[in-house]
């Protein structure tokens, strides 16, 4: 078989696997899907299990059709080129082109999902040093509830003062330290 044949099959698969799993994709894209568990069964402030992002594995079929194709089209190009027409130059050529097309396309793709699937939920860490407004009274020794802003949002949480001293409603206080989905306070 002619080399230049096995690239024009590499290259017309991968070409058409790409468009029918854009066609297929579109038309059977779990759209119906009532609940789907991604694994985040930690907790904000102990961290997360696991991230539960999607995200692109280096030998996804996306990936593996970008270097199929991707071999096949430098293949094609590489036969024709004098220079590089012997099968042991094009054929490592394709190879090493195929790579890194498909690299980059996992890259990219790995850099849009990150950016896209992002959490707006805000971080627990960085709320020390936050000031809040205590909404339901913190009683001596007892738990009252704040409202806080983070990141343009409004969270509310569980509070109790780092003293064991009574807060009364409406009073601003700055968030000390956070353990486990406690809050403690301090009046301002």
């Amino acid at each position: 078989m002619d080399a230049f044949l096995i690239y024009l099959i590499c290259f017309g698969v991968g070409l058409l696997f790409t468009i029918v799993s854009a066609v297929l994709g579109d038309v059977f894209g779990g759209h119906g899907v009532d609940h789907a568990d991604v694994g985040t069964h930690g907790h904000a402030e102990a961290g997360y299990e696991h991230t539960g992002m999607p995200g692109l594995s280096p030998f996804s079929p996306t990936t593996i059709a970008s270097f199929i194709t991707a071999f096949g089209g430098l293949g094609l190009i590489f036969s024709r080129i004098e220079a590089t027409k012997p099968v042991y130059l094009s054929a490592p050529l394709s190879a090493f082109g195929g790579l890194a097309i498909a690299g980059g396309v996992f890259l990219l793709f790995n850099k849009v999902f990150s950016k896209t699937q992002s959490s707006s939920e805000g971080r627990i860490a960085t709320l020390v040093g936050v000031q809040a407004t205590v909404i339901t009274p913190i009683p001596q020794h007892g738990v009252g509830e704040i409202a806080y802003v983070q990141a343009g949002s409004r969270y509310t949480a569980p509070a109790r003062t780092e003293t064991g001293a009574a807060v009364t409603g409406g009073a601003t206080v700055k968030i000390m330290r956070i353990v486990g989905t406690q809050f403690y306070v301090a009046p301002v």
